[in-house]
């Protein structure tokens, strides 16, 4: 009974420090996953229609999904991306004509509509290094401000790519991001939620994005643009029809 005890002391201990050993960064990002969803992410399927394009997402810990589907000149299309890789059919019938570069344009579409729609989620992958700027305010409101940079060993093509996130330091919900991206030319972006829908346990945001005069700039002059009203509306990030379902156990 003694070793028991003991064992058990010392595992309680053990998960203490393994909690206590993570960073602020780290802390204040589990609670934003927590808030917008937490486990649901990974223990449903989730569908939606965005920009006139059905996409059905599937993430768990050990393997992922992303489907969308839509019609054009050439018929009925469905590009499937999972873990064994890319896959176009037109009216049933696989592509197989398809150029490595093309591949890789369709995949970077797919996977950055699943990314942005199921964020925070996935910032936790091994992937992600996550780092603390300290607190801000915007419009009153006070925020943790989280810089997201990728490696390059699993950090997909666009690892170089940077990520900054305003998260409520009451609530942990993702209120803005910004990014700078290098495909097609490069730039930077700004989003501010519009619009919030909660289905399945799982918060879903809209966005209006904004973007800079001076594409060039700095990503982290971005709040400061913003907040003197010097970044152009682009679009709006909405999306429809969403529906969750559970996945079976």
């Amino acid at each position: 009974m003694r070793l028991k005890i003991i064992f058990l002391a010392l595992v309680i201990l053990w998960a203490a420090a393994a909690c206590n050993s993570r960073s602020e960064a780290e802390k204040i990002v589990d609670s934003a996953i927590e808030a917008h969803g937490g486990a649901a992410y990974s223990s449903s399927k989730i569908e939606f229609d965005f920009r006139d394009i059905h996409y059905t997402i599937l993430k768990t810990p050990d393997r992922f999904e992303y489907i969308r589907e839509f019609s054009d000149s050439t018929g009925n299309v469905k590009d499937r991306l999972n873990n064994e890789g890319f896959v176009r059919t037109v009216n049933g019938t696989i592509i197989d004509t398809l150029s490595d570069e093309w591949i890789g344009k369709y995949s970077r579409s797919v996977n950055s509509v699943a990314y942005f729609a199921f964020l925070p989620y996935g910032l936790n992958d091994p992937s992600v290094f996550k780092k603390s700027l300290g607190d801000t305010e915007i419009k009153g409101k006070k925020y943790h401000l989280i810089k997201v940079t990728f490696s390059e060993e699993g950090g997909g093509e666009d690892f170089d790519d940077e990520f900054l996130y305003w998260i409520d330091k009451d609530g942990f919900t993702v209120d803005y991001m910004a990014y700078s991206y290098h495909t097609d030319g490069g730039g930077v972006r700004m989003r501010e939620v519009s619009n919030v829908q909660e289905e399945g346990g799982v918060r879903f945001q809209n966005y209006l994005n904004y973007k800079p005069t001076d594409e060039s700039v700095p990503l982290e002059n971005m709040q400061e643009l913003y907040q003197a009203g010097e970044l152009e509306l682009l679009s709006e990030i909405n999306l429809e029809n969403i529906k969750v379902e559970p996945l079976e156990k």
